[in-house]
């Protein structure tokens, strides 16, 4: 019935029930955030400048993963955003939860994608499919900042490719065995618990995989190596190491075997939090690259009067505002309840695509300058390219859209 109220303003011929509810969709999405929003957002903001940029170069040069600044994010709701009040969240959306990483991720991407990586993932994982006793022993240290959230999915051998995975976990009385490792995992060293996909049935088959909690600590599970990133330096990337790792079957996610299937689901989610920090990076190497090309002067002029520099600039407002709508059509169905599998590989994939692009030509706009560590246009180029990696590839979400487009 809200369709027939809002069809007499579109000219739609011929169109069929997924192409109604895409215009409808289209049309419930609201262009400017509210004064709640924009609160958090100058909020925010202004935590990100005082606590984050005067020490985002050393966390970045030392690999330092700074936990102190998660825990004081924790104390001001950004380590719960989407968690309801009656767990110790924020009980707040995904425009809100958009808008925040994407001020983190403007002044440091690495901050960005540990607290995109803790929220999404791991606190996402248990907040969907957690029964009320998880739900209440681990989301209120969680979203407090007092835990921090690893999540493991990926191996050496297996990236795209999960139903080959050889961690697996057998059943022995009221318990799990859980032996093997897991690769490229946000936290693995620091992680206070994780949420583990396991293979608990055949291999290759999408029944045969399931999740489940594991908290630091319990014997047979350790960290193992870290990883020399060439980007996002101070966001921890380590293994996970599982060596007759006994848990006891209360740790459980969900259903045995429902492990790969509530992955999909937590993705969906968690693409829209690295589309929201790779618009972030964009944002933050755009503003970099548009002050300095006022303040640069050559042959008599600042350089943003040179055609060639202006419609550099010109490019790259375009990209960050076509790509920060995508973000915002997928945050508003997730909010919603509606499917937003295709919005959100259309964000992640063309946000991802685009912190690359602007990256790269505020760089380039910078000259030798930008080649320098004494401006930030090098780590926005060096973060970037995680984006186009991390949680589903960019050939993945092209595989992704083109499956939804034809079923």
């Amino acid at each position: 019935e809200n369709w027939e109220k809002l069809e007499p303003y579109f000219k739609i011929c011929d169109i069929d029930e997924r192409n109604r509810s895409f215009h409808y969709d289209l049309c419930a999405m609201k262009f400017q955030l509210t004064e709640d929003q924009k609160m958090i957002r100058d909020s925010v903001r202004e935590f990100a400048q005082r606590r984050i940029l005067p020490n985002r170069m050393k966390w970045d040069e030392e690999q330092i993963f700074p936990r102190e600044i998660f825990s004081e994010m924790g104390e001001i709701g950004l380590m719960g955003m989407l968690v309801p009040e009656e767990y110790g969240g924020a009980g707040l959306g995904y425009i809100e939860y958009k808008t925040a990483i994407e001020e983190v991720a403007r002044v440091c991407g690495s901050v960005g994608l540990s607290m995109a990586a803790h929220n999404s993932l791991c606190t996402g994982h248990i907040l969907q499919f957690g029964s009320e006793d998880q739900k209440k022993k681990y989301l209120p240290k969680l979203a407090s900042g007092q835990w921090i959230g690893a999540w493991g999915l990926t191996e050496a051998n297996t990236g795209s490719d999960a139903m080959r995975m050889q961690c697996v976990a057998k059943k022995d009385g009221d318990h799990w065995v859980i032996n093997g490792t897991k690769n490229w995992i946000t936290h693995g060293l620091s992680g206070d618990v994780a949420v583990v996909l396991v293979r608990t049935g055949d291999l290759l088959d999408s029944h045969g995989i399931t999740a489940m909690i594991v908290e630091r600590g319990t014997p047979g599970f350790s960290g193992g190596k870290k990883e020399n990133k060439l980007g996002m330096r101070c966001s921890e990337t380590a293994e996970l190491v599982f060596d007759n790792c006994r848990i006891h079957e209360s740790q459980v996610l969900g259903e045995i075997g429902e492990g790969f299937i509530q992955a999909m689901k937590v993705l969906d989610g968690g693409r829209i939090s690295i589309g929201a920090l790779g618009l972030g990076i964009a944002k933050g190497a755009y503003k970099t690259a548009l002050e300095y090309s006022k303040e640069r002067e050559q042959f008599g002029q600042a350089i943003s009067r040179f055609q060639a520099i202006a419609f550099k600039l010109a490019d790259m407002a375009v990209q960050i505002e076509a790509s920060d709508l995508l973000l915002l059509k997928a945050c508003t169905l997730k909010n919603a309840g509606k499917p937003c599998t295709l919005a959100s590989a259309m964000a992640k994939y063309e946000t991802s695509e685009v912190a690359v692009r602007v990256s790269t030509e505020a760089l380039q706009i910078l000259g030798g300058y930008g080649y320098t560590k004494d401006f930030p246009a090098e780590k926005y180029y060096r973060d970037s390219k995680l984006c186009t990696i991390g949680e589903g590839t960019s050939e993945i979400q092209k595989l992704v859209i083109a499956r939804e487009l034809v079923r």
